[in-house]
């Protein structure tokens, strides 16, 4: 039998000894306070209980997706009468889905869940990206929003979660929850505009309070993933905008849920908020990409008003992570697919993958799928942990000295996850696309017609650098956060270059001495730019009275 994760053995080398299970089991089932109950004793009996599902779900995405992929690729989805239709083949992978649970993967027990760290849940997404793209990108509207209610009800302070155990007694989207749980419904997050796409500070759909207290929403969405969900969580605009402040549009936008539509009890649907139109797309053709018009739609505001954009960050971490491993199960696949033609394509009497350009390519793409797998686990766990760390700090019982180590704890999590998640997301997306080519240009010209599948992972592939924050976005974030950190702290930079270039030429072992010259370069890098930017700040300093260069030289430094 097929199963994507028994023949995948650096995915099985991760979950096997790769990831720090203790950590994420321990503050996942809140250090076993439920063992006499539904949780898990130890973390021995929780991995297993995990192995089991991804194993299930390695066989169901191999056996029961994989094979009607191009049939996924080519029916698409209907638009009919205003409402997205999905054809039979889609509609009844995601009713098997349902029939598994597996919209509950991570979602507490006391919501209907099964309680898996969401680092389980990513694992599942590579292997169901690797059968489907859109089918993952679809999947991921489930659960991911899910849970984005359970963090934002927390995050604002409207959850009761029991001190001890950890048990959510209630949150305020519970209703929400149990829905997508159950598969009656998912969600979408909107945020995009006609006019504003990554300058979110130029969006222009507002939130208005009546007179009674009570929030609407009025304006345009567009490239919404999944649109035709239940559940949408909208940025948009309550305050108005600083023309002073280049950066004043993002402190005036808030975050809102709204619900879209209404079905009674015999099926019929009255829709709040309307579906204007689904995109005709190059790839990802098994996901609905929806334009949406909001008319005064009732709306509940998260959090307090102007927090749109701190809640926003939220849900983007994770859904680069997402797209992270989206990424990377198509290069699994691209890489799959080569592997399978060189061997089998015969040329100046050996098969292609024989010849010594051809190993390389495939030797290439193999090593760089495992690199990203390495940042793919590491982001995952410590953005993973960092949430959950701070829901203990902020809910858990604990004295003062137990909750200091917490935060620090925390705090350095969420560093490593801000360094590591924009890098994530553009390492993987480029090489997506880098990689569904190679494996084009492996089948020659086989694989610029339909019948081989390079040509469908490449339509698909195209759209990851640029969704969920481009490429050039992330390469911003990378580069302002790493720079930034130089400027803190630079004797602490200048301490690390020099032990760098001493291992470089000091080092017994050759492989670390090729590892501490690569560093080298990176940090040569860093340093060069640090230098650039400072000589740029001082130059502008010639035009400035010098009762102001203190406070220019400590600020604005974007």
């Amino acid at each position: 039998m097929a199963n994507f994760f028994k023949d995948n053995d650096d995915l099985q080398y991760y979950f096997d000894k790769g990831v720090d299970w203790d950590s994420l089991v321990q503050i996942t089932e809140h250090d076993f306070a439920d063992a006499d109950g539904e949780g898990f004793r130890d973390t021995d009996e929780a991995v297993g209980f995990y192995r089991d599902i991804i194993e299930m779900f390695g066989q169901f995405t191999a056996e029961e997706i994989k094979p009607y992929e191009r049939e996924i690729d080519e029916k698409g989805v209907d638009f009919v009468d205003g409402e997205v239709v999905f054809p039979g083949r889609l509609a009844g992978i995601f009713e098997r889905i349902n029939e598994l649970d597996l919209h509950g993967l991570p979602i507490p027990r006391e919501l209907g869940g099964m309680n898996a760290p969401m680092m389980l849940y990513f694992m599942n997404s590579e292997l169901m990206a690797r059968a489907d793209v859109s089918a993952m990108a679809h999947h991921g509207f489930h659960a991911g929003i899910a849970m984005a209610a359970i963090v934002f009800s927390a995050l604002e302070g409207s959850s009761d979660i029991d001190p001890v155990t950890g048990r959510i007694n209630e949150t305020r989207w519970r209703k929400v929850v149990e829905e997508i749980v159950a598969g009656e419904a998912w969600g979408c997050m909107d945020i995009t505009e006609p006019d504003a796409g990554s300058d979110m500070g130029a969006m222009r759909a507002t939130g208005e309070q009546d007179a009674d207290g009570n929030w609407h929403v009025t304006g345009e969405k567009i490239f919404i993933t999944s649109g035709h969900g239940k559940y949408h969580f909208v940025i948009a605009r309550t305050e108005e905008i600083d023309p002073d402040d280049p950066m004043g549009g993002l402190n005036g936008l808030s975050m809102f849920l709204v619900k879209t539509y209404e079905d009674d009890a015999d099926g019929n649907r009255a829709r709040i908020v309307q579906l204007s139109r689904v995109e005709e797309k190059l790839g990802h053709h098994g996901s609905a990409t929806c334009g949406l018009v909001f008319d005064k739609a009732p709306a509940e505001l998260v959090g307090k008003r102007g927090e749109g954009f701190k809640y926003m960050l939220t849900l983007m971490n994770n859904a680069r992570l997402g797209v992270g491993f989206e990424c990377l199960g198509l290069s699994e696949s691209a890489y799959r697919a080569a592997v399978e033609y060189a061997a089998g394509r015969g040329s100046m009497g050996k098969t292609i993958d024989r010849h010594e350009m051809i190993a390389e390519y495939l030797e290439a793409m193999k090593t760089e799928i495992q690199g990203i797998r390495a940042v793919a686990i590491t982001a995952c766990f410590h953005e993973e942990m960092a949430q959950k760390l701070a829901l203990a700090v902020r809910y858990g019982s604990l004295d003062e000295k137990e909750k200091k180590r917490l935060k620090r704890s925390m705090k350095s999590h969420q560093e490593t996850a801000r360094r590591l998640t924009p890098l994530l997301k553009y390492l993987a997306a480029e090489k997506a696309v880098e990689h569904a080519r190679t494996s084009l240009q492996i089948h020659g010209g086989n694989g610029y017609t339909t019948d081989y599948l390079p040509e469908k992972l490449l339509r698909d592939a195209l759209v990851m650098p640029i969704y969920e924050g481009t490429s050039q976005i992330q390469a911003l974030m990378a580069m302002k956060d790493t720079l930034g950190g130089i400027i803190k702290n630079p004797q602490a930079f200048v301490k690390r270059l020099a032990q760098t270039r001493w291992r470089a030429l000091s080092s017994r072992n050759p492989l670390e001495r090729r590892v501490a010259q690569l560093q080298t370069v990176s940090l040569s890098a860093q340093q060069h730019l640090v230098l650039r930017t400072a000589g740029n700040k001082v130059r502008g300093l010639r035009h400035k009275p010098i009762g102001e260069w203190t406070d220019e030289l400590t600020k604005n430094w974007n």
